[in-house]
């Protein structure tokens, strides 16, 4: 509603009223606001058709990736392998699935790494909680005898429970502490090394080591407390003997992990079975990339504002796709089984794709792959795919100029708005300041006319 008091007075005044500022007012809005509005509804469902295409775009980038040359965080649609192990004293895994290496790989386990731990005697819950006070706990992390000058950490007990004392050795690099119940009041204090392996051994000493049981004299080690020695794994993996710290070896990109003592082996293949699976991935998100932006382009009822630069999207692709590439520029996709059908979109001949698979790997790898110098299909469409999304590409372009046009349109949305707010604010004022005159006119004539009606009521 309009503001201001109107239609106060009666006659000519009583027109002067907000139902009629309102209805002025709502006809102004339709030929200045509501336009805009308008556009900013075509921009949301623009956005809308636009992520749609995005999506599209990305998923034919993860589509086109396997046949990258320089593929990041796997291997190529050509380097695929499989494996097939016996055994259960190790698991296999490809820490490198690029550098693993054909054939069979036997691992023997004799014996498997573990930390060195040591637990206390066994002390009360009351015990426990109180205070030790036996003088210097000692802790030597490793082979003391290769390096003398290397001094171990010392503990002192004093005002200490056992829990400050445990606290206390966790925060010290290479050593871990923790109080366990292990009756129903029963308590001791575990010492563990860090890592496991000789090379993080603990030496335990001094007055502290002997009242809490690690050692029987200060020095030697109490060997029923010494609950599990430091040891290294020691391996054979095909043939070469292996003495390390950890329960893990990494050997031609394959990581081995030792569960237990005994042998196992891997049988590494190449797998071609997903080539063809995965080039008709490709095959189908490039179609409906070509299909979605074919429709808006040529749709008279699409929301797109810029259709040309949508057009060009395919265009790059297309570009790409159809040329040509190989070391000496004389291989195509018409080469390899890919077809174009009578839509525009592609087919694929499996029977003539998997005999190139079978009996042409090196031509596929260098269509699709190529080299640093010369890169192959695959390669330059998944860059090309990637620079639509940067800065100055097609579909960054496109969204950062759809973004800035819808915030113009608002920002004149609001301006309109309080244009047309104060103006008819305005009118409401001088529509209440007409109809106060209006009544003033209206009283005076009212006067007036009784006047001249006694008058000429005495005649």
């Amino acid at each position: 509603m309009a503001n201001g008091v109107l239609g106060l007075g009666s006659g000519g005044a009583a027109s002067l009223n907000s139902e009629l500022i309102d209805k002025l007012k709502t006809a102004e809005r339709k030929s200045t606001v509501a336009p805009i509005e308008t556009s900013i509804e075509k921009i949301t469902k623009e956005k809308v058709t636009f992520a749609s295409i995005q999506t599209k775009v990305s998923e034919l980038l993860d589509a086109i990736k396997p046949f990258d040359l320089f593929i990041s965080g796997g291997v190529t649609a050509f380097e695929q392998k499989s494996a097939t192990t016996s055994g259960d004293s190790v698991t296999f895994d490809a820490a490198d699935a690029k550098a693993l290496k054909k054939g069979f790989t036997s691992v023997d386990v004799t014996k498997l790494a573990q930390k060195d731990v040591y637990q206390s005697g066994s002390v009360s819950a009351a015990t426990k909680d109180s205070i030790i006070n036996q003088g210097i706990l000692s802790i030597h992390v490793g082979d003391i005898t290769t390096d003398p000058l290397d001094k171990p950490l010392e503990f002192d007990t004093t005002n200490k429970t056992y829990q400050q004392l445990a606290d206390e050795i966790t925060a010290k690099t290479g050593m871990n502490a923790s109080v366990e119940q292990v009756g129903t009041d029963s308590f001791r204090l575990v010492i563990k090394s860090e890592e496991s392996g000789v090379d993080n051994k603990l030496i335990i000493s001094g007055a502290a080591s002997q009242a809490l049981g690690y050692t029987t004299d200060g020095t030697a080690i109490n060997s029923t407390n010494h609950t599990l020695t430091a040891q290294d794994m020691d391996a054979t993996v095909d043939g070469i003997k292996y003495s390390v710290s950890s329960n893990n070896l990494t050997v031609d990109g394959l990581k081995i992990t030792a569960n237990k003592v005994g042998s196992s082996t891997i049988n590494v293949t190449e797998d071609n079975s997903q080539v063809e699976t995965l080039m008709k991935n490709f095959v189908t998100k490039y179609n409906e990339v070509v299909a979605l932006i074919d429709t808006e382009v040529l749709s008279a009822d699409s929301t797109l504002g810029d259709k040309s630069s949508i057009r060009s999207i395919t265009s790059e692709i297309k570009d790409k796709l159809f040329g040509s590439y190989g070391s000496v520029g004389d291989k195509s996709v018409f080469n390899f089984g890919i077809e174009l059908d009578k839509y525009g979109g592609l087919t694929l001949d499996s029977a003539k794709f998997n005999k190139a698979v079978q009996e042409d790997m090196p031509g596929l790898k260098d269509l699709f792959l190529g080299t640093a110098e010369k890169k192959g299909l695959g390669t330059t469409l998944k860059e090309t795919l990637d620079n639509m999304k940067f800065t100055g590409g097609v579909l960054n372009t496109y969204e950062s100029s759809m973004t800035k046009r819808e915030a113009t349109l608002n920002e004149t949305k609001v301006k309109a708005e309080k244009s047309l707010d104060a103006k008819y604010q305005q009118l409401a004022l001088q529509f209440s300041a007409y109809g106060a005159l209006i009544n003033q006119m209206e009283s005076s004539f009212g006067g007036l006319k009784m006047i001249i009606n006694q008058s000429t009521s005495g005649n």
